[in-house]
């Protein structure tokens, strides 16, 4: 029990930048006055407030919408933040930008949006074809992957996608934002293919073992 805690814990293996966003998202939660301020909001945007592309996903409607986004978003993070760092930081910085960009052109209705789901369904894509590449006959990542993709097409669906579905909003007339995980998976499918492609001209770059020039 002691070596498994100290394992959790470990300085290492602690995703500080996933837990310092998350803790920037704590703060905006417990100070509900800078929402307007913060989150994504179309109007906004045109008239010149850019910060919002990326702040917005740092705004929650509610604390269990907090919760449920911030819990996996540690999850991946822990996962992914050692094993793909450069990844990982390229994602936090342009993803938000890409999927605020993915919902201002394909749904000009999306007036407010907010949250890191989005952005955790980049990372599971990209996590998800990671683990495909590895072991293309493994069941767990094409699992994973079908049951938050159901999870997002139950919530769009139920009470037509308004109030959160499955994860209740404090604000009814929020509905789910569907164009922004659309917009996430397609960064999280390019940013694989990219890291993908990079390592395997690395690979084909090497001489071959056992000659040396």
């Amino acid at each position: 029990m002691r070596g498994s805690l100290q394992e959790i814990f470990d300085p290492k293996k602690i995703p500080w930048v996933f837990l310092v966003l998350t803790i920037a998202a704590v703060v905006v939660q417990l100070n509900p006055g800078w929402e307007s301020r913060l989150i994504y909001d179309r109007t906004a945007v045109v008239q010149g407030e850019t910060w919002r592309l990326w702040t917005g996903h740092l705004v929650h409607f509610g604390w269990p919408h907090f919760i449920a986004d911030a819990g996996l978003f540690l999850i991946l993070g822990r996962l992914l933040e050692r094993q793909h760092p450069v990844a990982c930081y390229v994602s936090l910085v342009f993803m938000p930008l890409a999927i605020a960009v993915a919902m201002y052109w394909g749904d000009p209705t999306m007036i407010r949006y907010g949250g890191l789901s989005a952005v955790n369904f980049g990372l599971l894509v990209f996590l998800a074809l990671q683990g495909w590449q590895r072991n293309w006959i493994d069941w767990f990542w094409p699992v994973v992957f079908c049951i938050y993709v159901l999870e997002i097409v139950v919530e769009a669906k139920s009470r037509h996608g308004t109030g959160g579905g499955m994860i209740q909003f404090n604000d009814s007339s929020i509905r789910v934002a569907t164009m922004a995980h659309v917009g996430g998976a397609i960064f999280g499918a390019f940013l694989w293919a990219v890291e993908f492609l990079r390592n395997h001209s690395a690979r084909r770059s090497r001489p071959p073992k056992g000659r040396s020039n």
